[in-house]
């Protein structure tokens, strides 16, 4: 298959499909304003803040995806998520016994 013969194949099912067409622009949507978001936060804080934030939320969407999905979560997803909250805890802690120094 040629190149151009697949844009023909994408042209036909964005012409033909709404559901794709709007998912497809909802999605670049929501991506742009979440890397907008992103930056807007390690402007506010640092990196490492934002980091650790984005380590918080990852545990957040695998135990919501497996609550709502009705999926079983297994020991080794469960000891992952149980490391990644133990480190943002810790982390937390830290900053707060020993704040940066100006």
């Amino acid at each position: 298959m040629s190149a151009f013969a697949c844009c023909a194949d994408w042209a036909t099912a964005w012409n033909s499909s709404p559901a794709l067409r709007n998912n497809l622009i909802l999605s670049g949507l929501s991506f742009y304003g979440y890397n907008e978001l992103a930056t807007m936060t390690i402007k506010k804080t640092n990196a490492v803040t934002q980091s650790v934030a984005n380590t918080a939320k990852r545990v957040l969407v695998i135990i919501n995806s497996a609550l709502v999905l009705g999926e079983s979560i297994e020991p080794q997803k469960l000891f992952g998520c149980a490391v990644a909250v133990l480190g943002v805890m810790c982390y937390s802690l830290v900053d707060n016994y020993f704040p940066p120094a100006l």
